[in-house]
């Protein structure tokens, strides 16, 4: 699987199943009315359509993710940043840093970043 877009519920869901992996089903129904409202019919939708796009696995009631984390994470900032900023990360920057400031310590993990990146 080449691509990681997902709505944000998708991404809401799959969130709460990175923190409690492996979880049982009956598990993620409760959590899921817990945190994001959602009836047992909706969890267990969302836990087939996940499954029948690789994302998921649902095996003997255990919910596992097939993706991580950091890889839709990837997906998703890159095509932000193509979308939005015509591939150019001084354009992204410039744009969140317009009405934020970085502590001290946020500055030098970017410096430590792009230093790393132009090895």
């Amino acid at each position: 699987m080449g691509e990681f877009k997902l709505f944000d519920a998708e991404y809401k869901f799959l969130d709460i199943i990175w923190e409690l992996e492996p979880i049982n089903s009956t598990e993620l129904t409760k959590v899921c009315l817990r945190k994001l409202g959602w009836k047992k019919s909706t969890t267990y939708t969302m836990i087939r359509k996940l499954s029948e796009r690789g994302f998921l696995k649902n095996e003997n009631a255990t919910v596992t993710a097939l993706v991580k984390r950091e890889q839709v994470q990837k997906y998703e900032s890159e095509a932000l940043l193509e979308k939005a900023f015509d591939n150019s990360l001084p354009a992204f920057l410039a744009a969140f840093l317009q009405d934020n400031k970085l502590s001290q310590q946020e500055a030098e993990e970017l410096k430590e970043m792009i230093e790393e990146a132009t090895k």
